[in-house]
This record gives structure tokens, C-alpha cells and sequence, in this order.
């Protein structure tokens, strides 16, 4: 389960009034299973999120769900449990962190802050691609503006918050709406439309990335008409397509998403 799926739930956990708590790494040093700010819910019967497995992770759990047994229907505090990690604990990392856990209520919750998103997505079109790459998206920590001409062509199931569905007659205009250094996917049903977007992307310019789904020969006519229109060289070679990572090979719409959506966040790490 992605952070921002976990912060939601634990607001419906909240809101239910279930005992939970939540567990945090707050402070890493040298090897860790995962970085601070990683958390996970526990309540009597469910664990929801990770920490990195292992011993560390049944450890936590044992102990957040020994501390709810024993409070019964007392308010609990928060406390550390700072942990190095080694073959005492049965994991070899070798480095050391430290573990606070957290009653489930809503002064905990205020303190959870929502996690920066890495990017800035406007993906165009709602096909087979762009659908699949939503589901991947669903998980991560980004904000997305989802466009295409049809109303019926997203999802009847609400997406998460930070996934937005446009229908646009005019999707072209979407793209001045966009903040500074966002990334762009064009997948449309038309390659006329998909022409229009990129054009509309390429003569903005402060954009940080602008995928088009397609063949070569598509690229080569899209080159040569938007340089017909005056584009330069410079802006051209800002087109990027085909799009995905190198070297994974497969064109059902499942794995071209898996090397679209890691090539958007090796862009987001550089």
C-alpha cells in the first residue's frame, strides 16, 4: 500500500473510531529496510503499510498491539523505540533507527503530513495506457490532472485524491494550466489531437518533460510538421518518443505503464 493510500486509510480508521496506532521510522542511521517518514497501521486485527518486513517489522507490531490490549479504552501516548539492527534482532542491515508510535486519533493525524509529491503529471488520454499508468500513479506520491474529450472514457470508481479527471472538449488548453516543470504524457485516441498537445506543450517550454506514445514514422511526421510551424531544432529534441525505459520489452498497455511511470520517477530523482 502507497503513503497516500495509508494516510486515507488511517483517516477512515479515525473517523470509525477504531484503536489503532501508527508506527514511524523517525530517524535512520548507515543500512536501513526503508528511509524515515515510512509508517504503518496496526490496530488488533490488521496491519495495513510496511515498515521493510522482517524481524524489525513483527517486532513493532508485537509491541503496538501488546501496548492497544493493555490501554484497553484508555488514551494512549506516544513513545520511541530506537533499534540497531543486527543478528540480535535477526536482520543484517546493520544500521540503526529509531521507531515512534503513535495513538490513532486526530491530534496524531494532524501531525501526519502529507508526503511532496515527486512530480507533476498531465497525462492525455483515458485508453488502455492511460488507464494503467492511473493505477500505478495510485500509490504514488504525485499530483496527475487526467484529460480526455470523453466523459465516459475514466473510471466509474473514484480515484484518489490527489488524481483528477478532466473532460475537455478542447484538451490543448489543459496545458497552460499545468504548474512550471511539469511532465506531460500524450496518449490520445487522435493523432490529430495528440499533434495539437505536443504543439501546445513544446511552444510553452518550461515544461520538464513531454511524452508521446507512438511509432517512429509518428515522430518523424510530428517533427517534420511542427518544424514546418516554426519550432526550433532545440524545442524538437524535447519530444520524447517512444517513451519508457530502455530495455523493457513487452507492448501490452500493463508493462509499457511500468516503464512509463519509472521513467517519470528517474526524471523526478535526477
Amino acid at each position: 500500500m502507497g503513503r497516500l493510500a495509508l494516510r486515507e486509510l488511517a483517516q477512515r480508521w479515525q473517523q470509525q473510531g477504531r484503536s489503532a496506532m501508527w508506527v514511524e521510522i523517525t530517524r535512520v542511521k548507515g543500512s536501513v529496510p526503508r528511509e524515515a517518514g515510512t509508517r504503518m497501521l496496526v490496530s488488533a486485527a490488521e496491519v495495513a503499510g510496511t515498515i521493510g518486513g522482517g524481524h524489525l517489522e513483527w517486532q513493532a507490531i508485537a509491541r503496538a498491539q501488546a501496548a492497544l490490549k493493555e490501554a484497553g479504552d484508555r488514551p494512549l501516548a506516544a513513545w520511541d523505540w530506537p533499534v540497531t539492527l543486527g543478528p540480535s534482532l535477526g536482520q543484517c542491515c546493520g544500521g540503526a533507527l529509531t521507531l515512534r508510535f503513535f495513538p490513532l486519533d486526530s491530534g496524531s493525524l494532524a501531525g501526519w503530513a502529507a508526503e511532496p509529491p515527486r512530480f507533476h503529471l498531465q497525462l492525455h488520454g483515458a485508453g488502455h495506457v492511460g488507464r494503467a499508468i492511473v493505477k500505478l500513479l495510485a500509490d504514488l506520491p504525485c499530483e496527475a490532472l487526467w484529460v480526455d474529450e470523453r466523459e465516459d472514457g475514466f473510471p466509474a470508481t473514484p480515484l484518489p485524491a490527489h488524481l483528477r479527471c478532466c473532460a475537455s472538449a478542447q484538451p490543448e488548453e489543459e496545458v497552460a494550466d499545468a504548474p512550471a516543470g511539469a511532465f506531460f504524457l500524450v496518449m490520445t485516441h487522435s493523432h490529430a489531437l495528440d499533434f495539437r498537445i505536443c504543439e501546445a506543450v513544446l511552444r510553452r517550454g518550461d515544461f520538464g518533460f513531454l511524452g508521446l506514445i507512438g511509432s517512429a514514422s509518428k515522430k518523424a511526421g510530428f517533427l517534420r510538421r511542427l518544424r514546418e510551424r516554426g519550432l526550433s531544432d532545440a524545442q524538437l529534441d524535447r519530444l520524447v518518443s517512444p517513451v519508457g525505459m530502455p530495455g523493457i520489452e513487452g507492448k501490452a498497455p500493463e508493462i509499457i505503464a511500468v516503464a512509463v511511470v519509472a521513467q517519470l520517477l528517474q526524471l523526478a530523482s535526477a
